[in-house]
C-alpha cells in the first residue's frame, strides 16, 4: 500500500507538469483548426465551431513554405551531419588520446559554451560576407560544424567504454581511425542518437542566424517563415498556427524513432541529472 502511495506522490505531480508542458501545443493544433473569425473572440473558446482544415493548405501557399521547409532540412541534416563527424573526432582525442595539455585544453573548449552567440555574430557575419556566402546554404550550415556540447557529451559516454577492448583493437593492428570506427561508435550509438536528436532540433528552430545570413526569401528557413505570418498590419493567428503545427511534425517523427536511444543516452552520459 505504501508503494502505491509513493508512486501516486511521484506520478501524479509529474502527470501534472507533462499535462501542463502539453496546453500551448495544444492550443496551437486548436487554435490552427480554428475559422480566422474565431480566434480572437472574447471571451475566448477552446472549441471552434467547424474544423476549419483549410487553413494548412492556405498557410503553406501564404509563403513559398515548402521551400522554407526544403532549406531546413538541408541546413538541418547538413549541420547535424557535420557536428557529429568533428564532435566524434574530438571527443575521441579528449577522452582516449593522452597528450600534454589536455585536460586544459578541454576546459578551454568547453569554456565557449558560457559565450552568447550574440557576441559572435556580428564577427561571424563579416567572415561568411568577406568570402560571399551570403544567402547560401555554406553560410548557414557551417558555423554550426563545431560545438562544444556535442563534444562534452561524447567524450562523457567515450570514457565509460573499457579500455580493454581498444587495447585488443591495438593488438590486432587497429589505427586509432580504425578504432574510433569499428569499437568506439558501434558501441556508442545512444550518445550519438542524442546528440544528432539535440543538434537536428536546434537547428531546425535556428531564428537569429538564418534572419541574420539571410536576406532572399527563397533561402528563408521555416523558423525565420513563420515570422512573416506577423505583417504590419496584423497577424493570420491561424495560418501561423497551422505552419508551426506543420514544422512541428518532422521534430516530433524524429523524436518518436530515436526515443529508446535518446532515453539511454540522456542518462549514460550524466544528462539525466545524476
Amino acid at each position: 500500500m505504501s508503494r502505491a502511495i509513493a508512486k501516486s506522490l511521484t506520478y501524479g505531480p509529474l502527470s501534472v507538469l507533462a499535462a501542463l508542458t502539453m496546453l500551448p501545443f495544444g492550443w496551437m493544433v486548436i487554435t490552427a483548426l480554428k475559422p480566422g473569425d474565431e480566434v480572437m473572440t472574447n471571451p475566448p473558446t477552446w472549441l471552434p465551431s467547424h474544423l476549419a482544415w483549410e487553413n494548412f493548405p492556405r498557410a503553406l501557399s501564404f509563403f513559398p513554405f515548402d521551400r522554407f521547409l526544403l532549406n531546413s532540412t538541408i541546413v538541418a541534416v547538413g549541420a547535424t551531419a557535420l557536428q557529429m563527424l568533428t564532435a566524434c573526432l574530438a571527443a575521441y582525442a579528449f577522452a582516449r588520446l593522452r597528450f600534454r595539455g589536455r585536460g586544459l585544453l578541454f576546459v578551454v573548449y568547453l569554456g565557449t559554451l558560457m559565450v552568447p552567440q550574440q557576441v559572435t555574430i556580428v564577427p561571424l557575419f563579416l567572415m561568411m560576407r568577406g568570402v560571399g556566402w551570403i544567402d547560401t546554404f555554406a553560410a548557414l550550415i557551417l558555423p554550426s560544424a563545431f560545438h562544444a556540447l556535442g563534444v562534452f557529451l561524447l567524450r562523457q559516454f567515450f570514457l565509460t567504454i573499457p579500455h580493454e577492448l581498444e587495447e585488443a583493437a591495438v593488438m590486432d593492428g587497429a589505427g586509432h581511425l580504425r578504432i574510433l570506427w569499428q569499437v568506439i561508435l558501434p558501441l556508442s550509438r545512444p550518445a550519438l542518437a542524442t546528440l544528432a536528436l539535440f543538434t537536428f532540433i536546434r537547428e531546425w528552430n535556428a531564428f537569429l542566424w538564418p534572419l541574420i545570413a539571410t536576406n532572399q526569401q527563397p533561402m528563408r528557413t521555416v523558423a525565420v517563415g513563420l515570422s512573416l505570418f506577423m505583417g504590419q498590419y496584423g497577424t493570420e493567428w491561424h495560418l501561423l498556427m497551422a505552419a508551426a503545427t506543420v514544422t512541428l511534425l518532422p521534430v516530433l517523427a524524429l523524436f518518436l524513432l530515436a526515443q529508446r536511444y535518446f532515453i539511454e543516452g540522456v542518462a549514460l552520459t550524466g544528462f539525466g541529472g545524476r
